[in-house]
């Protein structure tokens, strides 16, 4: 009798997170992901300017609704998404360094931290950076921060994971809409963290998760008219140096993320919400 043949696993298919839905790209293309090793890890489907045009569609259909959600709110939705990276704590270890077990660990359980310190920074930055101004009227005048709109991050190559979240939680956390571009280097975490946006309470459409070249799609993140601000961790110069003369025809905001050391209390900074988001000022007369 022959002998059976050795069973073949089933492997992930990583998608592209667009819009609440995992898409597989309108190209078709794939890109290889391999370990820190150099080992073959996994295909995950590359993002065209397609791909982009429709993450900026499903950010601007959900702005509205995530802007007027309550602050505490944002919050507790923030705190949720922690608490269920918390509950796949070696998932995304495995993703991240299978032969570096250790150091996995440490990077998830700081993702896991900087997630909860932006949830509880949601309903305060507005108190902390808004004002009550002093006028020669007789009116009340109040400054408070608003979102800023539709928001591309580019995330840094390393660390992967960590990176990912500390670039992306302080836009989300002041109402924005969120386009990210995972790791070039490492792109399976911020893929596979989609799965907790899809099934957190984050609305569709806030936070959409594209893998790519970087290269490639920075001239089209520049010059898309329907994205308010760029912020960009990618680390290199001429990204940035693409983005900055794109944005400068449809005076978009860009900011560079330059950090030594994510894990520092450098990438905990509530200044990086403040940086997408726009100070209005009201006026009320007094008495009325």
């Amino acid at each position: 009798m022959p002998k059976p043949a050795a069973r073949l696993a089933v492997q992930k298919t990583y998608k592209l997170f667009i819009g609440g839905k995992f898409v597989r790209g309108e190209t078709g293309r794939v890109m290889l992901a391999r370990t820190g090793a150099g080992a073959t890890q996994s295909n995950y489907c590359r993002a065209s300017r397609k791909d982009f045009r429709d993450a900026v569609t499903a950010a601007r259909a959900a702005l509205s609704g995530w802007s007027k959600t309550s602050a505490y709110l944002r919050g507790q939705i923030l705190y949720r998404a922690a608490e269920m990276l918390e509950r796949r704590h070696q998932d995304f270890a495995t993703e991240l360094m299978p032969e570096a077990w250790r150091r996995a660990r440490r990077e998830v359980t700081a993702a896991i931290d900087r997630l909860v310190y932006y949830a509880g920074w949601t309903d305060k930055f507005a108190q902390v950076f808004g004002a009550v101004n002093p006028v020669a009227s007789s009116h009340f005048n109040f400054t408070t921060p608003e979102p800023t709109g539709v928001v591309v991050a580019i995330c840094p190559d390393e660390p992967a994971l960590l990176g990912f979240v500390s670039i992306v939680a302080p836009i989300i956390a002041g109402g924005n809409c969120v386009i990210a571009l995972a790791s070039a280097d490492n792109a399976l975490p911020a893929l596979t963290f989609s799965e907790i946006v899809a099934t957190s309470d984050i609305p569709a459409g806030v936070v959409n998760i594209l893998a790519g070249d970087h290269a490639e799609l920075a001239p089209y993140f520049a010059s898309h008219m329907d994205v308010n601000a760029i912020v960009d961790g990618s680390g290199d110069e001429k990204i940035g140096m693409e983005l900055q003369s794109g944005s400068a025809v449809n005076l978009k905001r860009y900011f560079r993320r330059v950090v030594a050391d994510y894990f520092a209390a450098e990438a905990e900074n509530p200044y990086w919400i403040i940086d997408t988001t726009e100070m209005k000022t009201a006026w009320h007369p007094i008495g009325l």
